[in-house]
């Protein structure tokens, strides 16, 4: 006989006299003709290297690492320490003398290896090799649960499968060509995505920073949203609270009061008893003592006990009801003062809900009014540059390009006679040049009735090419045309320009 205490990763395995089968333990006093030995549950790893063909007649090599150790339930400890504490012929294991039985035996390997492998191969017959690579989680779950089902039999746990990376098997280039090719796929689609994300960056810039103004709003809203949410569920759950105290509160009241008036039975049953013993006792002694006054005293006590007893039992009921009535009373009391104070516990939550409620949604509708007024103002103000920018494109198209439109605002603004003013102030008290130009006719315009009016077109292109020569402003198309550079008049005009300097110093 002896006290044994197991390890906290090993459990008891007992066996012998009283004991039908096994009995597990973390502790126990082994009797005589009764055996203990210790069986430990730390998972070990279990590491394969395994050869498999694909449903495409391919051959690869698959390996893996697997934590597998008895699972901690006294059904699957039982089949463990029935099944796997031992070697196959029969002996103990080595282990088994100086501890606990580990699971690491090689005659378990042996078990776990010949499940896994035919398990993986299974499944591996069945798959293509682009679906192990594509679904490789779905494949690792296939496996681990296959292997368990298995393992189950034998009080066995998958902990953790890592199924690590397929290879080549010898003679094989099957995964170093797929290698070479995603390298050089991956190297051109680098290149692609350089260039492209390059584009959506500039792209992407822009987008988000209008995006980021409407995400702070969307997220203020939804801030303010969330907010009243959980104020109400808070309130709802302390009036769910409040009302589980109450209730809980009463069935304890409930159960004091039943108990007393059970203990209140109890004692008068016991009393009755007690009488009635003593009665028989009394009754005896008076027997032994004669007939005749056995007799008498028997009546004699017969009726009093009788009267007695039905004394009692009268005091009996009448406190027994008295209680019940006092109970009752104080039920109906505490009942109707904790519905009460629910009542108005829940109108208190209600009122400050739908306060908060009211608050939060008018909050809401400002500031959705706010946006939606700042939105139609924007939206005014981009539909007027809209309209501008149309006006300013059929000004440009009537006046023949943008420099049209830019010499017909400049003369609707009075931007020649300002620049006109403003040079002649620049050069006010200077020396400027002066052009003076006739048209050298001779004799009489009265002769001539358009001479007027071709002097006035005679007039122009010299203007002009002062104009420009001072101020570098070119005339419209629809104006006049400039003339060629050093380029004689026509008409006979050849006399048309004289110019004239008068200067007192040169500049």
């Amino acid at each position: 006989m002896w006290f044994h205490v197991a390890e906290p990763n090993s459990y008891l395995v007992i066996t012998g006299a009283g004991i039908s089968k096994v009995k597990l333990e973390k502790k126990a006093l082994v009797l005589p003709f009764q055996k203990v030995s210790k069986i430990s549950i730390t998972p070990f790893d279990f590491s394969m290297s395994l050869h498999a063909m694909t449903v495409e007649k391919l051959r690869f090599s698959l390996p893996a690492v697997f934590t597998i150790g008895p699972d901690d339930s006294v059904e699957s400890l039982t089949k463990y320490a029935v099944l796997l504490t031992g070697q196959s012929d029969g002996r103990p294991t080595p282990a088994a003398s100086k501890g606990a039985v580990t699971p690491g035996s090689n005659h378990v390997q042996d078990i776990v290896k010949g499940i896994i492998e035919g398990e993986t191969r299974s499944i591996v017959s069945t798959m293509t090799m682009e679906e192990l690579f594509r679904e490789r989680k779905v494949f690792k779950q296939k496996v681990i649960e296959s292997v368990q089902v298995e393992l189950s039999q034998f009080g066995l746990r998958i902990y953790n499968a890592n199924v690590k990376e397929l290879q080549d098997t010898p003679g094989s280039e099957y995964f170093a060509y797929l290698s070479r090719k995603a390298h050089e796929g991956a190297l051109n689609q680098a290149k692609i995505d350089v260039a492209h994300a390059r584009m959506m960056g500039e792209v992407g810039e822009a987008e988000k920073q209008g995006k980021t103004k409407q995400e702070v709003a969307k997220i203020h809203a939804a801030t303010a949203v969330l907010e009243t949410e959980r104020k109400a569920e808070k309130a709802s759950a302390d009036a769910k609270l409040t009302d589980k105290e109450i209730t809980i509160e009463k069935e304890l009241s409930l159960a004091r009061i039943n108990a007393k008036r059970a203990a209140e039975q109890r004692d008068i049953d016991l009393q009755k008893d007690v009488e009635k013993k003593r009665a028989d006792m009394e009754l005896e002694r008076l027997r032994a003592t004669t007939v005749t006054k056995a007799k008498i005293a028997r009546e004699s006590e017969q009726q009093k006990a009788d009267a007695d007893l039905y004394t009692k039992e009268r005091q009996a009921d009448a406190v027994q009801y008295q209680q019940e009535v006092d109970a009752k009373a104080t039920l109906f009391r505490e009942t109707k003062n904790a519905e009460a104070n629910f009542i108005v516990t829940q109108k208190d939550a209600d009122a400050a809900f739908y306060a908060k409620k009211q608050q939060a949604e008018a909050d809401f509708y400002t500031r959705e009014r706010a946006a939606e007024a700042n939105f139609i103002s924007a939206k005014k103000e981009a539909d007027g540059l809209r309209e501008m920018a149309s006006a300013y494109t059929e000004l440009a198209t009537a006046f023949g390009g943008p420099q049209g439109v830019l010499q017909y605002m400049m003369l609707q603004n009075g931007t020649y006679e300002k620049l006109a003013h403003e040079n002649a102030n620049a050069i006010r008290g200077m020396q400027p040049k002066i052009n003076v130009w006739n048209t050298g006719a001779q004799g009489g315009e009265g002769a001539d009735a358009m001479a007027p009016i071709r002097n006035l077109f005679q007039t122009l292109p010299p203007l002009l090419s002062t104009i420009n020569d001072q101020t570098g402003i070119t005339p419209p198309s629809w104006l006049a045309g400039m003339p060629a550079q050093g380029q004689q008049l026509q008409h006979g005009d050849e006399q048309m320009v004289k110019k004239t300097k008068i200067a007192n110093g040169a500049r």
